[in-house]
C-alpha cells in the first residue's frame, strides 16, 4: 500500500512533535553566604563560613516517563567575588553533569560529588559546611580527598571529575547511590576512583553505610543514625579513614544534636573524636540559627579543639545566609 507523499510527511513527522511538545524547565538557584569570624590561629576574618553557590539546573520530560537532565554549580566566595579556592578549583567546582531520569533511577555523567559526600552532611548538626563549628570538616575522611591532586595539584575533597553517577528510586525507604570513573586518576597510585552508599529514611529514623575509594587506593567507611524525636534530632556517625600503603588512619566518632526551640530558632550542639593515627584529637562545638525568613538566616557559631600535640584553641563567629 502507497500513501501520499503528504500524508507521509506528516505522519513522519508526528512522532517529533509529541518530543518536542514536551515541558522543559530551567531553575536558577543558590546558597549566599558571609560572615565575621575569629578563626583557630585568632586571626579575625570577614568571609565565607558555610560555602555559597549560584547553580543553574534544568529538566526536560521526554515522554514516557523518561527526562533529561543537567546542572551547572559554581562555588564562590562572597567576600571576594572569586572562585572558591583562589582559583585553584575549576569555575564549575559544585556540579558539571547532565543525566537521564526514569523509573529504574537517575544517570549522570560529568563532576559531581561522590556517593558518599553527597549524603554525609545529613548526619552533621552543620551539614558539613560550618568551617568555625563543623567537627566533620576538620575530622572526617581525613586521608580520603576524593582525589589527591585534581585541583591544580591541590587535593578535592568530594568531587569525582570523569565521573558516572547513579542514584536508585526509593524502596521500602531505602535508596542506593554509586559513583566511579572510568578514567585512572593522576598522581600517586593511578587508579579509577568508586564510591558507594545505602541511605535509609523513613518515620523518624534515617541511617547510612557508605564506602569510598580513590584512585590512589586510600579508603574511607562511613556509618551513620539520626532518630527525630519531636523538636529534637540526634545523629551520630562513624569513620575509618585509612591511607593507601598503612601510611596512615583516622578513626572518628560524631555524637550531635539540633533542638528547635520555637518557629524562628534552632539550637545546635556536637562533639567529635578522633583517633589520629595513635593521637587522640577533641572538638566541641555549639550553634544558634535564627531564621528572618525561609530564606533568610542569621547564626552564630562555636568550636573548640583540642589537638593531641598542641593547646587547646577556639573558633567563633556570626554571619547572615542567604537561599534562593
Amino acid at each position: 500500500m502507497s500513501f501520499p507523499r503528504g500524508l507521509a510527511a506528516l505522519m513522519a513527522a508526528l512522532p517529533l512533535t509529541g518530543v518536542w511538545a514536551q515541558a522543559s524547565s530551567v531553575q536558577i538557584s543558590g546558597f549566599l553566604d558571609l560572615g565575621i569570624y575569629r578563626d583557630f590561629k585568632g586571626t579575625a576574618q570577614l568571609g565565607t563560613i558555610q560555602r555559597s553557590h549560584i547553580t543553574f539546573s534544568g529538566v526536560e520530560d521526554l515522554g514516557g516517563g523518561l527526562k533529561t537532565t543537567f546542572r551547572l554549580s559554581h562555588r564562590l566566595d562572597l567576600d571576594t567575588g572569586l572562585n572558591e579556592g583562589f582559583g585553584q578549583k575549576p569555575f564549575w567546582h559544585g556540579e558539571s553533569t547532565v543525566g537521564l531520569r526514569g523509573d529504574w533511577g537517575h544517570v549522570r555523567l560529568g563532576r559531581a560529588l561522590s556517593a558518599l559526600w553527597a549524603h554525609d552532611w545529613k548526619f552533621d548538626p552543620w551539614g558539613h559546611i560550618n568551617r568555625v563549628a563543623s567537627s566533620a570538616w576538620y575530622q572526617w575522611f581525613y586521608y580520603v580527598p576524593t582525589d589527591r591532586v585534581s585541583n591544580n595539584g591541590a587535593p578535592e575533597f568530594g568531587r569525582t571529575s570523569n565521573g558516572i553517577f547513579y542514584d536508585s528510586p526509593t524502596l521500602g525507604g531505602f535508596t542506593l547511590h554509586l559513583s566511579g570513573s572510568p578514567e585512572r586518576t593522576l598522581g600517586p597510585g593511578g587508579g579509577k576512583p568508586y564510591a558507594a552508599s545505602l541511605e535509609y529514611a523513613q518515620g523518624p529514623l534515617a541511617g547510612m553505610l557508605a564506602f569510598d575509594r580513590n584512585g590512589s587506593g586510600d579508603r574511607a567507611s562511613f556509618s551513620a543514625f539520626k532518630y527525630k524525636l519531636g523538636d529534637t534530632s540526634l545523629m551520630t556517625s562513624y569513620d575509618d579513614s585509612r591511607k593507601a600503603q598503612n601510611q596512615g588512619r583516622s578513626r572518628v566518632v560524631s555524637i550531635g544534636a539540633t533542638h528547635k526551640l520555637d518557629v524562628q530558632t534552632t539550637l545546635k550542639a556536637g562533639v567529635g573524636r578522633q583517633k589520629l593515627n595513635e593521637d587522640v584529637n577533641l572538638f566541641y562545638s555549639l550553634g544558634a540559627d535564627y531564621a528572618l525568613s525561609k530564606r533568610t538566616t542569621l547564626y552564630a557559631s562555636l568550636g573548640h579543639q583540642r589537638p593531641a600535640n598542641s593547646g587547646a584553641r577556639t573558633s567563633l563567629g556570626a554571619g547572615m545566609s542567604h537561599a534562593f
